[in-house]
């Protein structure tokens, strides 16, 4: 009896990928983001059989790749089987629907391919709002339908009908579904920063941890809190952050968030629609930046979050570098990333290598590093003794009369609070 296919081998199209360089120059750089592409439809669900990359230094405005290119596109698709063309730029509503006409195949841009994958991982409501926005923004401009130019949609002799009523009647359910979802989201934030108010009262400091989809950021936040975030070798396993709390000693605590990879390209719209996710990273105290330091093209991601960190106003919030992979690099390698880039760690998230340097430089940061002090409270004041004992670590405490006395080490976040009680 043979074996019963799975329905994701049932359901696997086959995708030809096409790429377009700017130049010779720009074609190494394009080969890398065509090879990002592949793993982006390999995390979608589709099974890539070749690409395409095309040098060009105009764009074509009906096709994106010109006509001639486009037949040759016709007859790779052809030839390899593909059954979907998946391009690494993002094409305009008219182009998309002229190379579908040409080639005969279901035509989807990058922009696309990222929102179907958020589609599939969002668990939480917040995470599933968040890209039904993103991808309701996307679909509106592109509801002309097949033949049905929205140039034309201004009304008047030849445009009005029926056609035309259905399509302005989903536009119109598509722009209340927008209102609707983004009053959905903004309840969300609301939440959101009634737990992050919660968090501040407890005066632990958040850092977030942020870099390119599949740095090793997850891997890490499991290595250092016992978390249970999802981790796998394909991009965006993360969408919907997670909030653990991790203890470096004795008041010394911190809550570590884990959030949504960065990628280059990452479309705006589902920048704008994760805003109340990003949120996160902008009211952070710290940022760990993770960086895979075995990647070829480093500097390219780099570059990608530190654009990313830009867009939503988040670029200048203290950061330390956290370069992972270390049991992945050659001799030497390790120590000259780190002397390009100051105040940054080597570690290795899989074997737990460098995490007493991490800790350490997160410590010092966050001014979470123990100072010895001596503290003089009136007997009475209990509450503020108590708060001795949960801000650090007491190691001798005496009682003279109506006077106590409290030997103790605490963060020097903290000294700010204790400098009328000092003692000597």
């Amino acid at each position: 009896m043979g074996r019963t296919p799975k329905l994701s081998e049932i359901q696997a199209e086959r995708a030809l990928l096409v790429g377009v360089s700017r130049g010779p120059r720009g074609r190494s750089h394009t080969e890398t983001s065509v090879a990002e592409l592949g793993q982006l439809a390999h995390a979608a669900g589709a099974r890539v059989v070749g690409s395409i990359i095309q040098e060009r230094e105009r764009l074509d405005p009906a096709t994106f790749i010109g006509r001639g290119k486009v037949e040759e596109v016709a007859r790779e698709s052809e030839s390899r089987g593909a059954d979907l063309l998946v391009f690494d730029d993002d094409l305009s509503p008219v182009q998309q629907r002229n190379l579908e006409r040409e080639v005969k195949r279901k035509t989807v841009d990058r922009s696309q391919l990222i929102l179907d994958i958020f589609a599939r991982r969002a668990r939480t409501r917040e995470g599933r709002l968040q890209v039904e926005l993103a991808q309701l923004d996307y679909l509106l401009p592109r509801l002309g339908g097949k033949g049905v130019m929205l140039s034309r949609l201004g009304g008047g002799i030849g445009t009005r009908g029926p056609g035309e009523t259905k399509l302005e009647t989903d536009r119109r359910r598509i722009r209340h579904r927008i209102q609707v979802v983004r009053r959905e989201i903004d309840r969300v934030r609301r939440s959101r920063h009634t737990r992050r108010d919660a968090r501040q009262r407890g005066e632990a400091p958040v850092v977030a941890l942020v870099g390119y989809t599949n740095a090793g950021k997850s891997t890490l936040f499991n290595a250092l809190t016992q978390g249970g975030a999802a981790v796998s070798d394909q991009l965006f396993m993360t969408l919907d952050p997670l909030v653990r709390r991790l203890r470096l000693g004795p008041g010394r605590e911190l809550m570590l968030v884990d959030t949504v990879g960065f990628i280059q390209k990452l479309p705006h719209a589902l920048i704008a629609a994760f805003r109340a996710t990003l949120e996160e990273v902008n009211q952070a105290d710290l940022l760990l930046h993770v960086i895979d330091a075995a990647a070829d093209d480093l500097e390219e991601r780099e570059a990608a979050v530190n654009q990313v960190l830009k867009e939503i106003e988040a670029a200048h919030k203290p950061s330390i570098s956290v370069l992972n992979k270390s049991d992945q690099l050659p001799e030497g390698r390790g120590q000259a990333l780190c002397e390009a880039r100051p105040d940054s760690v080597l570690i290795s998230a899989a074997t737990q290598a460098g995490f007493a340097d991490l800790k350490g430089a997160m410590a010092a940061r966050l001014e979470l590093v123990l100072r010895p002090v001596r503290l003089r409270f009136r007997a009475d004041e209990a509450r503020a003794i108590a708060g001795v004992y949960g801000a650090g670590r007491v190691l001798a405490h005496a009682v003279d009369g109506d006077d106590v006395t409290i030997d103790a080490e605490i963060p020097e976040r903290f000294l700010t609070r204790y400098r009328e009680r000092l003692v000597g």
